[in-house]
């Protein structure tokens, strides 16, 4: 049987009220709250679901960590052997050499060993400029795509731009590839919906109108999985809760002299390696690294005092929550409801690095949803916006420093277990067999194969 299986991120079971094309395809077959894993990201939960293990077997600790081979923080990896242990489409493959499998922007998706594949992956050229780009397997996939829908609209992916044009991008790209090659297993990633529950917070009006955009492109995406009667599995990472308040691990630990940085003519970068400890900030969870096991205490103790931190998880804890890796910090936070952690480490606002005001998601060292937004205290963004773009098409070196370094403004977060499963992600299926009070993350992979590949 073929499946088509499309990630909502964001999706949470309240939000079907406003969403007749998510709600036939539960009403055809059924609906459960989805216990997904700790932390509730992206990279996280994915890898769960692809492997079936927890993050201490696949390694994929948050969407980002800390190599401390290399001693830098990297987030939003794309190298799918990142990720340890036999995907759900390997699994596939070695039953049916004849399986094929589509992979449309999930995450680790570069050099996964799938049949077809596309993700982004920006241009970034020798004189500093920016460009849309994705990447592809095979190769020419990419300019096919890209010549028929044109670019990918990277600066609707994310940043303050962010909205449906990217989703409705990646549906068509997908409902293409899904039409030319028939694939048994096809894997599409709508982010949509996540961009406003993140800004407004999930239960704002706003919100609504987000929905149903997203709705609309799911419904397009299974009237084609009918049309080849594939059946339909519709999931989501996690839910979003309303938050009103950043925590600043990284700026508590730099006033205790446990964090070091290093001056730099563009502003003070975060020097991982030499310091006592720092975090890495990845939405309602933090990764403490510290250098010196000695500094264990003192870092624990001031960690369990700050406002906002509801669990200090040291190895034994993080056993408990399935996140005991070496990529993990020898000390794992989780905030409290309504707060989550920010990644922002400098003291002196006229000391911060030149990247904290722009979209930048590899050189800042944890996660920014501030990204999401123009700064509020520019006065004409887009008069700026318009004099930085110019300055790029005369070939002058440009910043396009236009979000805040205010994070207090995000209205949305996720990564901690929500004990109200309204307010957690879902499971849907097309089929009524398999039915169940609830889902766990780490049973998607086999619910996927029993369909795909059943023995």
């Amino acid at each position: 049987m073929k499946l088509l299986v499309i990630d909502v991120v964001g999706l949470r079971p309240k939000d079907l009220a406003n969403a007749p094309n998510i709600r036939a395809v539960a009403e055809r077959g059924f609906m459960a709250p989805l216990d997904t894993v700790f932390p509730a990201v992206t990279c996280t939960v994915q890898a769960t679901w692809l492997t079936g293990k927890l993050p201490r077997e696949h390694g994929i600790v948050a969407n980002g960590w800390y190599f401390r081979d290399l001693a830098q923080v990297w987030l939003w990896r794309q190298s799918n052997h990142l990720v340890r242990g036999e995907k759900v489409y390997e699994t596939a493959r070695r039953a049916d050499p004849s399986f094929t499998c589509a992979k449309m922007f999930w995450w680790y998706n570069m050099y996964a060993p799938v049949t077809y594949s596309v993700t982004p992956r920006p241009e970034y050229h020798a004189d500093g400029l920016k460009q849309p780009g994705i990447y592809s397997e095979p190769a020419d996939l990419a300019t096919a795509l890209q010549d028929k829908y044109g670019p990918f609209p990277l600066f609707e992916f994310w940043g303050p731009g962010a909205g449906i044009a990217s989703s409705k991008w990646i549906t068509d790209a997908s409902i293409d590839v899904i039409a030319r090659n028939d694939p048994r297993l096809a894997l599409v990633y709508l982010p949509h919906l996540d961009y406003d529950h993140q800004r407004y917070g999930p239960d704002d009006p706003r919100c609504v109108e987000a929905v149903q955009a997203i709705d609309e492109q799911v419904g397009r995406l299974v009237d084609e999985a009918y049309r080849r009667d594939a059946e339909v599995m519709i999931v989501s990472e996690y839910g979003i809760e309303k938050v009103d308040k950043p925590i600043f691990i990284n700026r508590i630990l730099h006033e205790r002299g446990l964090l070091r940085v290093q001056e730099t003519g563009h502003g003070q970068l975060l020097d991982a390696g030499a310091s006592r400890a720092f975090a890495v900030a990845d939405h309602q969870c933090a990764h403490v690294y510290m250098r010196d096991p000695s500094d264990f205490a003192e870092v624990a103790g001031i960690c369990r005092g700050i406002d906002g931190v509801a669990h200090v998880l040291d190895r034994d804890d993080q056993h408990e929550h399935g996140i005991d890796h070496d990529r993990s910090g020898e000390i794992v936070l989780i905030s409290e409801p309504g707060t989550w952690f920010a990644y922002h480490y400098w003291l002196d606002e006229a000391r911060r690095p030149d990247f904290a005001t722009t979209v930048d998601i590899h050189r800042k060292p944890g996660y920014d949803p501030t990204e999401l937004f123009l700064d509020p205290a520019l006065k004409f963004p887009k008069v700026k916006i318009a004099k930085t773009l110019a300055r790029k098409k005369l070939g002058f070196r440009y910043l396009m420093d236009v979000i805040g370094t205010d994070p207090s403004i995000v209205r949305g977060s996720h990564g901690r277990i929500f004990s109200d499963p309204e307010c957690g992600p879902v499971f849907i299926s097309s089929s009524p067999a398999g039915e169940s009070a609830r889902v766990a993350a780490t049973e998607v992979r086999d619910r996927i194969l029993r369909t795909v590949a059943p023995s």
